[in-house]
């Protein structure tokens, strides 16, 4: 390779790591949020929604000033996971916070840009009775890709990282037909994420509370993520850390154990 090549190779390169660390701040000036992904529906939360039926009862911390809070309130602990497969953690238990840890430490693990390690990932956690889950939600990272001016299908740099970092939960039982109830369940949830560069270059614009949310099951041993219960879909009240609207519908901050 003659140096002319190897400069143009050298600046392509790193105009690539531009546009990568500039995802987070171009997913909110264009208001295409990774959100999206795992959705096929364009509704909004609202505040209609009923608190969690199947989440831990918050519980208060002692702060008796004013009304509860998330930020008031006891901290959720994340069950631990006991094993890791195919990028994805395991061995949540059958109960609401297992469905909720199984939930938060998916997404936080998730790779929401790169489409073949994402494949991977859903591939290992999607039920079997949802054909189509992981080809759809496969193919929302391709166009993000491609929007983001970015080749369609690929990873991302060796020095370019994202850190996904969910703050709270909001949880709910599906009352599936058919099914035992518990056994089916949205969950919502609130996180941040932000890049870090070549030479540890900070991300200045960060996503900030943003939310998403996931139906899962309990099938075979885990729970699995679904979309055969789209249409029992639920929407909470945003998640504020200092909003008692927030706090009595159901929302509670986490964290991991240990």
């Amino acid at each position: 390779m003659d140096s002319s090549t190897g400069l143009k190779a050298r600046r392509a390169r790193l105009a690539l790591a531009a546009i990568v660390v500039a995802v987070a701040a171009l997913l909110v000036a264009g208001g295409f949020t990774a959100a999206t992904l795992m959705r096929d529906d364009k509704g909004q939360p609202h505040a209609d929604a009923t608190p969690s039926a199947s989440a831990p009862a918050p519980t208060s911390s002692g702060a008796t000033d004013g009304p509860m809070t998330p930020e008031k309130g006891k901290k959720f602990t994340l069950s631990p996971r006991t094993g890791q497969k195919d990028g994805v953690s395991t061995g949540f238990p059958a109960s609401p916070v297992g469905g909720i840890s199984a939930v938060t430490y998916f997404w936080e693990e998730y790779a929401w840009l790169d489409d073949e390690k994402a494949r991977q990932q859903l591939t290992a956690v999607a039920s079997k009775d949802s054909p189509g889950f992981v080809d759809k939600n496969v193919s929302e990272i391709r166009k993000m890709r491609e929007a983001l001016g970015l080749p369609t299908s690929g990873g991302i740099p060796a020095d370019i990282s994202f850190t996904t970092s969910v703050q709270a939960a909001r949880a709910k039982t599906i009352n599936a037909p058919g099914l035992p109830v518990g056994h089916v369940m949205q969950v919502w949830l609130s996180y941040d994420r932000f890049a870090t560069g070549p030479k540890g270059g900070r991300d200045e614009n960060p996503l900030r509370g943003d939310m998403v949310d996931f139906i899962v099951k309990w099938q075979d041993g885990a729970w699995k993520f679904t979309n055969e219960f789209d249409n029992l879909r639920t929407f909470p009240v945003a998640y504020e850390p200092t909003s008692r609207f927030a706090w009595n519908d159901g929302w509670v901050q986490v964290r991991h154990a240990g």
